[in-house]
């Protein structure tokens, strides 16, 4: 069981680390979706499956091809070299040192418990939570689900548009 954590601990840093290095942001948006179900993988080992398979349904399968699909539509190119910025460098070293200062007064006092978790028997109650939330959504927040769904749909309608317009003045242009 704790080598799939850090299996999958070190997908998620490794790909979490590619997402932010990548220069091309279709690379850096495919980076997060391997992220994303690593997450889900150490969701699942934790027996949380509700949560790990919603991580994959809503994050992974839904917001992120959302946004690979407006990158690509957007049609947005490479990011060009700058000069760094020593400054904002020295910031981030400076917030990433007091970060690794904290975990490590934290953990200094992390005391591991000595109880085995409890196993649900088969067949369980605790299984229900899936079907009460699917009710909950699908009965009493259903207005706002369609609602969302067209929220989303305006939203992928605008960014065709603007794409073509932009597409257009670049044509003419040349």
């Amino acid at each position: 069981m704790s080598v799939l954590f850090y299996i999958f601990s070190a997908v998620m840093l490794v790909f979490g680390l590619m997402v932010v290095l990548n220069r091309n942001p279709v690379s850096s948006a495919l980076s997060l979706v391997v992220s994303f179900l690593g997450l889900a993988a150490l969701f699942i080992t934790l027996n949380a499956y509700f949560i790990g398979v919603i991580q994959v349904l809503v994050y992974t399968g839904a917001v992120m091809v959302l946004f690979i699909f407006i990158i690509m539509l957007l049609d947005i190119k490479k990011e060009q070299r700058r000069d760094l910025n020593y400054v904002a460098m020295g910031g981030g070293i400076i917030v990433v040192l007091a970060l690794i200062s904290q975990l490590a007064i934290l953990l200094g006092d992390f005391v591991p418990g000595n109880q085995q978790l409890a196993t649900l028997p088969e067949g369980s109650a605790v299984h229900q939570d899936v079907k009460l939330v699917g009710e909950a959504v699908f009965t009493d927040f259903n207005f706002h689900l369609q609602l969302l769904g067209i929220l989303l749909l305006v939203a992928t309608v605008g960014v065709v548009v603007l794409s073509r317009r932009q597409g257009r003045a670049d044509r003419s242009q040349q």
